[in-house]
């Protein structure tokens, strides 16, 4: 049984939600913060990686 990545998305904030995005499908929202280090985060719920673009401004 092979296991497919998890999805990857490159955003411009390091204060994301994640939902799921299937509708009533997906998961309950929550609201992720990307670290400086290592710049990307993990969703706990579906494994989505939120992966801060280079030239992205903190909002802390």
């Amino acid at each position: 049984m092979t296991l497919n990545a998890p999805e990857t998305e490159t955003v411009s904030t390091d204060r994301i939600a994640c939902d799921g995005g299937a509708g009533q499908l997906g998961h309950p929202r929550v609201w992720l913060r990307i670290p400086a280090e290592p710049g990307w985060v993990e969703c706990p719920y579906c494994d989505k990686r939120y992966i801060l673009a280079k030239d992205a401004e903190a909002t802390h």
